[in-house]
């Protein structure tokens, strides 16, 4: 069996933001050679995601309102988390309803999606590096 691993960066200018990734992952996965078998990706940083989702500008728009609705920012004060000194109490919890990673099957040397279905990295808390783990196993 082969596997092949490799990090994605990532510093969006904004504290919030999705960016579609697939294509990046699709690079990753004719870079390994891999035909059949299983691609993982997963944000590396705790206020962070990766998901799949369609990309459709509208939708992501609803995700971001509905989890600002869910955990919203401010008031920091309303997180214990924030008498750390820290302000992203929010962004932890945001991560967490969005999940940290993805698997998707490798099929015929191709990510096995359905319809509309696409690779997404989700930041919470930006303005800073962070990244984003394909590991890639398979024949």
């Amino acid at each position: 069996m082969k596997s092949y691993r490799k990090e994605l960066w990532f510093n969006l200018p904004s504290r919030r933001g999705f960016v579609n990734i697939t294509s990046q992952v699709e690079d990753c996965l004719r870079e390994s050679g891999i035909r059949e078998g299983l691609c993982l990706v997963n944000a590396m940083h705790i206020t962070a995601s990766v998901f799949i989702n369609d990309d459709e500008p509208g939708l992501h728009h609803d995700y971001e309102r509905w989890l600002e609705q869910l955990a919203p920012h401010e008031p920091i004060s309303q997180y214990r988390h924030n008498n750390t000194g820290e302000d992203n109490a929010d962004a932890h919890l945001k991560r967490q309803i969005m999940g940290r990673e993805v698997v998707v099957a490798v099929t015929n040397g191709k990510l096995d999606f359905g319809p509309w279905e696409q690779i997404f990295y989700g930041e919470f808390d930006g303005r800073r590096r962070k990244r984003v783990l394909v590991k890639i196993i398979g024949e």
